[in-house]
């Protein structure tokens, strides 16, 4: 019976890896750390959600071979990265023309707000195709010789979500300790409103801009 892990020293491997690769800040933690600061704890720590179910879903699809197509296909990979960058234009619209004020981990954001967060932190996540195509290109250095299931590399992913989700939970703990001198100046809050508007439009720009698949 094939193991469901591959050997410690692998593993080993494979976890410090996962550390080091989940502490380098990139377009989620970027999202989360401007959630965090605009809108305060709880805002953050359902962005955090919302970013780890991307991830899983596009580790669960790297798992399945979805991640090889995506990779093999330019029309593939071009149809989903314009569809996040598209979601991301999107939410920075919604942003810019959104007056509710903020007013960080004193008065809580409604439940309801929470899993718009929730939701827009996973399509986030879920729609960046290079995170399906670094799961394909990360999880094989680290799957046992001979393994032909899905479970190992499955396995895999979720340890590399949960290492991400807890540094990223840091990311919004600290970055939310901000939150209520954003909430204290109208002023103040306006420039947290624009740096959520630009910090999605960015992450559009990226995602349209990061590489193109047919020149390479």
């Amino acid at each position: 019976m094939t193991e469901l892990l591959p050997p410690l020293p692998l593993l080993s491997v494979f976890l410090v890896a996962s550390l080091v690769l989940a502490v380098m800040p990139g377009p989620g933690v970027f999202y989360i750390v401007t959630r965090s600061v605009a809108e305060g704890r709880a805002a953050g720590l359902a962005s955090v959600i919302g970013v780890a179910l991307g991830n899983l879903g596009s580790a669960i699809g790297a798992s399945v071979g979805l991640a090889a197509i995506v990779s093999a296909s330019s029309v593939a990979f071009e149809v989903v990265r314009y569809l996040g960058a598209l979601y991301l234009f999107y939410l920075g619209w919604k942003a810019l023309w959104s007056h509710k004020r903020h007013t960080g981990q004193s008065a809580p954001a409604p439940s309801g707000q929470n899993a718009r967060v929730v939701r827009d932190g996973f399509v986030v996540a879920l729609l960046n195709p290079k995170t399906a195509l670094f799961f394909a290109a990360f999880l094989p250095q680290f799957v046992a010789p001979g393994t032909a299931h899905v479970f190992q590399p499955l396995i895999l992913g979720v340890l590399f979500v949960f290492i991400a989700a807890s540094t990223d939970t840091l990311y919004a703990l600290f970055a939310s300790l901000a939150a209520p001198y954003f909430s204290r100046a109208s002023s103040a809050v306006s420039a947290a409103r624009f740096a959520v508007c630009g910090a999605y439009f960015g992450l559009g720009l990226f995602a349209v801009l990061s590489g193109n698949r047919g020149n390479q």
